[in-house]
């Protein structure tokens, strides 16, 4: 009875083993999101009325902007995105949501609200070539032995001492 039963455990010791192999593989594959930015927690910047809000019933709402504009403390941007990220391949950005808002320079009252999307954004062609430089490039085995045969490696007994000059033969 003994040596029946011992090839149907082993069986379904190997099914277990092998089903939990499976799992473990298929749940490395799943997808991993990670949100950055900007998170609308209890007020979305959609719901702000142009014309009445000012900056400090904006932050009041929304909190402190993710960017203000470089040439313009009057406009702030709160931007928020979601990328996915499956395995070892390369995150994609699934989400991105940019609000612009515009305020007076004078009365700080909220003047124009843009949402942009993903949609909205542009692919901007990279440049990879290289600004060149003077000089020239050494070699591995040039900078190990560029020393070599251009003195000694200790600093000589009269150079950088006070008073002395390069070249001077006096003491």
């Amino acid at each position: 009875m003994r040596s029946v039963l011992r090839p149907i455990i082993f069986q379904r010791r190997l099914a277990i083993a092998s089903l939990a192999a499976v799992a473990f593989a298929i749940s490395g594959c799943t997808t991993i999101t990670s949100h950055s930015g900007y998170q609308a927690i209890d007020t979305n910047p959609t719901d702000l009325a142009v014309g009445t809000d000012t900056k400090s019933t904006v932050r009041a709402k929304l909190g402190s902007p993710s960017v203000t504009s470089t040439f313009d403390p009057n406009v702030w941007f709160y931007i928020s995105q979601i990328k996915a990220r499956a395995a070892f391949r390369r995150p994609q950005i699934i989400k991105r949501d940019i609000v612009a808002l515009g305020f007076d320079k004078e009365t700080e009252v909220l003047k124009t609200l843009d949402t942009l999307s993903l949609k909205d954004g542009k692919v901007i062609a990279f440049n990879g070539r290289e600004t060149p430089t003077r000089g020239r490039e050494m070699t591995i085995l040039e900078q190990l032995l560029g020393s070599v045969g251009r003195g000694s490696m200790l600093p000589r007994d009269d150079y950088g001492v006070p008073g002395n000059r390069p070249g001077d033969r006096r003491r």
